[in-house]
């Protein structure tokens, strides 16, 4: 029987700015999440796919993750969500990103990081 997957998203922040001297101070904050939905989200309201790198993988291995934003490197090619999500979880990651530039444009900043046992 399969395992209920716990999801968990964290949030950390960061300033920038002019600091005491006047101006505004802007925040920049990154989250970490393992939540499937919140991943999926993000991606598809960013224009991107699931992907892996081409010859990485085999029929029963996805290969090395990617997201494809439509660049349409050579190297990348499509896979479905199921896919992508069984090798994130088989490999413990979890997904690190951010919604906002410090210029309050959105932004399109992830990367894959191991999770954190707790």
């Amino acid at each position: 029987m399969a395992q209920a997957r716990k999801a968990e998203t964290t949030t950390k922040s960061t300033t920038s700015g002019r600091g005491s001297t006047g101006g505004t101070t802007r925040r920049a904050s990154s989250h970490t999440t393992t939540d499937h939905d919140e991943i999926k989200k993000w991606v598809e309201a960013r224009g991107g796919k699931p992907a892996t790198v081409k010859r990485t993988g085999s029929k029963e291995d996805a290969g090395i993750l990617r997201i494809d934003f439509q660049d349409r490197k050579r190297s990348l090619e499509d896979i479905s969500w199921d896919e992508f999500f069984e090798k994130f979880d088989g490999n413990h990651l979890a997904f690190l990103y951010q919604e906002k530039l410090k210029t309050g444009e959105e932004s399109r900043f992830f990367k894959f990081v191991h999770k954190e046992e707790k």
